[in-house]
This record gives structure tokens, sequence and C-alpha cells, in this order.
């Protein structure tokens, strides 16, 4: 009886570490900083084929980066109601939002291994230029390697990273819901991962 029961128990606990790390495995995040106290269990879409369903992100993606700068005649000002079409997250493609930052910089889709273990993560979406270490002004070539500065999941910060893509597109920072959550200051989608609300 007895060792059916630490069978048992170590196949729960097994279990739950392998949800914890499954969604470490690559593909897109939700894009919220660590700034936030409180975090919320938000499944990511399976972007480049890899599955984040268990990822922990912060409800408060916190502030914009130092030095980002504010977009002078953005699509969609601050206070715009909108629609979201990316689907970094479940739930969030379709959803409404609120946008909350409207920048003029350059953004990118990044693959990079986390600092604290596991499967490498692959085109992840969006870094600004702001949030990559020692980046300049100018925009980096796809293949650049680089270390992030983001905190926008664990193991993100000072992690080695590689440019996949990027744009020059105007990057927002929206308030959403979805699936019962209200997500603060989530970082970042891109103007064309938007639309208006209907």
């Amino acid at each position: 009886m007895r060792k059916r029961l630490m069978t048992t128990i170590a196949a729960g606990v097994l279990g739950g570490a392998l949800v914890l790390t499954g969604c470490s495995t690559g593909g897109d995040q939700g894009h919220q900083g660590h700034k936030g106290g409180s975090s919320a269990s938000a499944p990511a879409s399976s972007d480049g084929g890899m599955d984040h369903s268990s990822m922990e992100h912060p409800m408060d993606g916190g502030p914009a980066p130092a030095g980002i700068e504010e977009a002078t005649s953005p699509k969609y000002p601050v206070g715009t109601k909108v629609t979201l079409t990316a689907d970094h997250m479940e739930g969030m493609d379709g959803a409404k939002a609120t946008i909350v930052g409207a920048f003029d910089t350059y953004t990118y889709a990044v693959n990079f291994t986390p600092t604290t273990g596991g499967a490498p993560v692959k085109d992840h979406k969006w870094v600004v230029q702001q949030e990559i270490k020692d980046a300049g002004t100018k925009r980096l070539p796809d293949g650049t390697e680089v270390t992030l500065e983001a905190e926008h999941m664990e193991g993100m910060k000072g992690a080695k990273a590689t440019i996949a893509f990027s744009t020059d597109q105007t990057v927002y920072m929206v308030d959403y819901e979805a699936g019962g959550m209200k997500m603060t200051n989530h970082k970042w989608v891109v103007e064309s991962e938007i639309k208006p609300a209907s």
C-alpha cells in the first residue's frame, strides 16, 4: 500500500513538472514583462509548431522600456478600443482590447534558449529594440546574435538569442481580457495584428 501511494505521488509530481515545463519547448509566448506581482497561467498558441500551453505570464506587463519613443501619429492612439488578431496566447485572437501605448521602434521575433533550461523557443513575438542589450539605434539584420533584456517569460532576461525577422510597424501595448483574466500592459502587438473594434 505504501509503495503504491509513493508511486502515485511520484507520478503526480512528475506529471506536474511536465505540465510546467511543457510551455518552454518553443513557439510564441504571451509577451508580458515580469514586473507585475501576480501571474496567470495562460495557454499560448503553437506558433512555429511549438506548444506553450502552460506558460506562466504576469497579468501586468509593467511599463514600457526606457528609451522607447512614443508614436507621433499612430493608427490606433492610446485609449482606442480595438480587436486583436494576434494569437500569441490562447483567447487572444478576436479579444477586445484597449491601446495603452503606441511606439515607433524596431520590433523583432527571436529564437532563444531560456536561461532556466529547457528546449529552445522559436519565433517569440515580440521583442523591441530597447529590450535587446547594446542594440544601438539601427535595425538589426536577421540572423544577428543578441542578448535579451526583456522579461516576458521566465528565463528570457540574459538569454542569448538570434533575430528571426523584424518589422518597423508601430508596436502597441494593450489591455485585454481573455478566458476571464484581465491582462494589462501586454507587450507587444504590431499594427498588422490589430483591427478596429467591431
